[in-house]
This record gives structure tokens, C-alpha cells and sequence, in this order.
């Protein structure tokens, strides 16, 4: 509801407070509600203020101690105290621009002491200051200070352009150094699987090798055994001879196009397992010779 007014009475409204003054003079503060004037008595209305909350922004261009100019957007909050609204009447001609001075002076201190990181870093740091200068200062003036926002800091453009660079490059030097540890894991990764598959694969050949070795023995043992008159030569010839014909039929097997030449006959497995033989002496014999 508004303010409504005639010769000996008004209707003030909730969020305002009006200023009365008996022959030129402050006489008293009018409360929201009805209010009666004697006008005979040299009683009249001065000025009406409001108590809501005003909001004022405030832009401010200044140097930081790096020697980047900024420009600082504030937001001062401020409202009339009800008490003391004759201070706020009487006292202040323009409060807004009583602020604006303040918070020029107070901003235009604080901020050169800083760097633009530091500025962005500590802006709550500046805020404070401020309120604590016009809390103390309007206060005064029948004013009181609610909220201090820093807006916005707003470098150059030219070195925002230069900051964002930087930012980039120093991502892309970050990502560059993941990327590299990252391929130096997957080749160490893929060095000890290749090691690991080459020992496993060593020791399968080993063991089919043992294996092979002790089915031998155990043939050649167990054919000596059950068979009369026959050598353990005789033996290891026969079990040669077999092999000899299941790898002709296995080759024969193969699906592969392939074409190998091969001296055939018994005689040649003779010769073979000869050779083997000579071999494993000539080895023992340069053994007792080295000893």
C-alpha cells in the first residue's frame, strides 16, 4: 500500500518512515500506519524515505600490481536505518554518490597491492574491506550496509586473450606428459608379457622335451624287459624307424602346399641315429679331454 496524504492526516506506508518538522524544524519520525498533523501548529511533512533495500553497482577501473588494468563491477546493498532517518535526511544530500566515493577510494588501495591472480583469488579479501570502511563511515548517515558483491573482474582484452593462452598451453604441456607416461606403462606392460609368454614357452618345450626323454627310456626299459634277446640299440633303432614314418605322414597330412625332398629308406634312419650317436661320444670325449 502506498503513502496517502490530506491537510490533517496520512497513511504511511509499511517500508517507509516520513521526516515531520514543526516551523522549519526536525520534530519527529512518522511510524507506518495513520498519523495525524496539526498544520495550525506549524506541523508539516518534510520528505518520506524509503526502508527497502537499495542496490547500487558501482564500476571501478584500476591497476594491479602486475600493471594489468582491470575494471571491478561492485554491488553495494544498502538501506536507511528507521531510527536514525533524520540523519539519512539531513546529513546526506546524495548517498549514492557519497557510496560511489567510498568505494572507489577503498577499491582503488586495496586492489594495486595485488597481483590479477591474486585478485581473482582474493576478491572476498576486497569486498570485506570495503563494507568494514562504509559500515563504519554511513553509519554515520543513518545508513546501513547489507551485502558487498564483487560482480565481475574484467582485465584487458588483450590480456585475457594472453591468460587463456597460457591456460591452453599449459593444458596441452599436462595432457603431452600423461600421454607419454601413459605409452611408457603399455611398452613396459607389453616388454614383461612378451618376457613372461617367452619363459612360459621355454618351459613347455622343456618339459614336452623331458617328457619325450622319459617316454623313450620307458619303452626302451619295458620293450628290453618283456622281449628276450633284444638290446636296448635294437630298440632305440625301432622306436626311430616309427618316427621316421609318422613324421612322412604327417608332412603328407599337412594341408599347406608345401613340397620337402627327403632321402628315404631304412638305411637313412641307421644313418641318423649313427650320427646322433658319433655325436654324444665325440661330446664325451672332448669332456674327459678339456678335464
Amino acid at each position: 500500500m502506498g503513502n496517502v496524504f490530506c491537510l490533517f492526516c496520512g497513511c504511511i506506508g509499511q517500508s517507509h518512515v516520513v521526516v515531520v518538522e514543526k516551523w522549519g524544524r526536525f520534530e519527529k519520525l512518522a511510524q507506518p500506519g495513520l498519523n495525524f498533523f496539526n498544520p495550525f501548529a506549524g506541523e508539516f511533512i518534510a520528505g518520506i524515505l524509503s526502508t527497502r533495500i537499495n542496490s547500487l553497482d558501482v564500476k571501478i577501473e584500476t591497476k594491479t600490481k602486475d600493471n594489468v588494468f582491470v575494471q571491478i563491477i561492485c554491488s553495494i546493498q544498502y538501506r536507511v536505518i528507521k531510527e536514525n532517518a533524520d540523519d539519512a535526511f539531513y546529513e546526506l544530500q546524495n548517498p549514492k554518490e557519497q557510496i560511489q566515493a567510498y568505494v572507489f577510494d577503498v577499491v582503488r588501495a586495496q586492489v594495486p597491492r595485488m597481483t590479477l591472480d591474486e585478485l581473482f583469488e582474493q576478491k572476498g579479501d576486497v569486498a570485506k574491506a570495503v563494507l568494514e570502511e562504509l559500515e563504519k563511515v554511513m553509519g554515520e548517515y543513518g545508513y546501513n550496509i547489507e551485502h558487498i558483491l564483487m560482480v565481475d573482474i574484467i582485465p584487458d582484452s588483450s590480456v585475457r586473450t594472453a591468460m587463456n593462452e597460457i591456460n591452453a598451453a599449459q593444458r596441452m604441456q599436462l595432457a603431452s606428459v600423461y600421454k607419454g607416461e601413459a605409452e611408457k606403462i603399455l611398452l613396459v606392460k607389453r616388454a614383461e608379457a612378451e618376457a613372461e609368454s617367452k619363459y612360459l614357452g621355454g618351459v613347455g618345450v622343456a618339459r614336452q622335451r623331458q617328457a619325450i626323454t622319459d617316454g623313450l627310456r620307458e619303452n626302451i626299459l619295458n620293450f628290453s624287459h618283456k622281449i628276450e634277446g633284444t638290446s636296448a640299440k635294437e630298440v632305440m633303432d625301432l622306436i626311430m624307424i616309427t618316427q621316421y614314418f609318422d613324421t612322412i605322414k604327417d608332412l603328407g597330412n599337412s594341408s599347406k602346399n608345401t613340397t620337402v625332398f627327403l632321402p628315404h629308406g631304412p638305411g637313412h634312419v641307421r644313418d641318423i641315429s649313427d650320427q646322433i650317436r658319433n655325436g654324444l661320444m665325440e661330446a664325451e670325449s672332448g669332456c674327459v679331454n678339456d678335464v
